[in-house]
């Protein structure tokens, strides 16, 4: 069973999912809250009346990244049930990439064995349910470009969270508040 909650941060109403495992899903702010919900209840059982302790510390420590607060999420329990095994290996990687730093998809390819694959990266990545638990807005492309981020806002979203992070792509990036 997978639960779910929403709850406010500096960039607007994010969401949450876990089941008994981990955490299933972060979602990003999207257009409004309503849709928010709709995008996370879409992959999520039911909505939860008391979240667990755990989830409660997570969504205070997502809240303060959210303001720009240097925030550890390598303790983070993730429930890889549907993750494939290249997929998971992309997500490990791409988890110690540390706060305020970036890499790029060849050198995320190279890490998990497959120097050729840096599409099959970035595609993996776009996949990714559990945007900042693994951070995959830190991976960027060749030339420390952008590339691409498939959450709500795209690569402005993207631009964003790296700036909370002390990371300009573009030194026209606002900081806060919202994230598109």
């Amino acid at each position: 069973m997978t639960y779910y909650c929403l709850f406010d941060t500096a960039i607007g109403p994010c969401g949450i999912a876990w089941s008994e495992r981990g955490l299933t899903r972060l979602q990003l702010p999207e257009s409004d809250r309503s849709a928010t919900e709709r995008r996370l209840r879409a992959n999520a059982a039911r909505v939860s009346q008391a979240a667990p302790a755990e989830i409660n510390q997570l969504i205070t420590n997502i809240q303060s990244y959210m303001t720009g607060r240097r925030t550890d999420f390598a303790s983070v329990a993730i429930d890889r049930t549907d993750v494939g095994p290249f997929q998971c290996k992309v997500y490990e990687v791409a988890r110690s990439v540390p706060w305020g730093q970036t890499a790029s998809y060849g050198e995320l390819a190279r890490q998990t064995g497959s120097p050729g694959a840096a599409r099959a990266v970035g595609h993996a990545l776009s996949r990714n349910p559990i945007p900042i638990i693994i951070p995959c807005h830190r991976i960027l492309a060749k030339g420390h470009r952008i590339g691409g981020f498939s959450a709500h806002g795209g690569t402005f979203a993207k631009e964003r969270l790296l700036a909370l992070e002390g990371v300009l792509i573009d030194a026209r990036t606002p900081l806060l508040p919202g994230i598109i």
